[in-house]
C-alpha cells in the first residue's frame, strides 16, 4: 500500500512567512508557484507577463503574510486570489492605456478584456451557488481535489459530493449562458 503523500500546510507556511521565514516563502513557491503561473498565463495571456506577475505576487505574499486571515477563507485561496487580482489590475491598467480614440483594437486588448469581463461573470456566478457547493467546485477545480479527497475534506458523503458537483456545474454553464 503506497504512502499517502504528507498535506502541505499552507496556513503553517504563511505564518512562518509573517515570523520572516524565507524557507517558507520558498516552499510556497515550490508548492504552488506553477499553478499560479498558470493562472496569470490564463488571465494574460503572455509568458513574460505571467512571470512578473508571479514574482510580484510572492512579494506581496510575503509582505502580507502577518494581515492573512484564515477565518476569512483558505491560504492557498488567498495566495490565487492575489496572483489573480495582480493580473486583473494588469490588464485593466493596460486597457486604461489604450487609447479610446483607436480605430483598430489590437486582438491582444480584446483578449483581455474579455478574459477579464469572463472572469467577472465567473466569479458573479459563483456568488449565487450554496457555500458548500461552491466549497466543492473550488476544490476540484482549483485546488485540484478528488471527488473523495473532498468528500473527506467536508465530512460528507462521496456520493453528495459529486451530485454537488454536477449539478453545480451545470448552475454555472447555465449562469455563464
Amino acid at each position: 500500500m503506497p504512502l499517502a503523500e504528507p498535506v502541505f500546510d499552507y496556513e503553517a507556511r504563511l505564518a512562518a512567512c509573517a515570523r520572516g521565514e524565507r524557507s517558507a516563502l520558498r516552499d510556497l513557491y515550490v508548492q504552488e508557484g506553477p499553478r499560479l503561473l498558470g493562472v496569470a498565463k490564463r488571465l494574460v495571456r503572455d509568458t513574460a507577463l505571467a512571470e512578473d506577475i508571479v514574482h510580484e505576487a510572492f512579494i506581496k505574499i510575503w509582505n502580507g503574510a502577518t494581515g492573512f486571515d484564515p477565518a476569512r477563507g483558505s491560504a492557498r485561496g488567498w495566495m490565487f486570489s492575489v496572483t489573480r487580482h495582480l493580473a486583473l489590475n494588469l490588464l485593466r491598467d493596460q486597457s486604461r492605456e489604450t487609447s479610446l480614440g483607436a480605430e483598430h483594437e489590437t486582438a491582444a486588448d480584446v483578449d483581455a478584456f474579455e478574459a477579464q469581463a469572463h472572469s467577472a461573470r465567473i466569479n458573479r456566478c459563483l456568488e449565487q451557488l450554496d457555500p458548500q457547493r461552491r466549497r466543492c467546485i473550488l476544490h476540484a477545480y482549483v485546488d485540484g481535489y478528488s471527488h473523495a479527497q473532498i468528500a473527506t475534506r467536508l465530512d460528507t458523503p462521496l456520493g453528495t459530493v459529486k451530485a454537488w458537483i454536477k449539478r453545480s456545474l451545470n448552475a454555472l454553464r447555465e449562469c455563464m449562458g
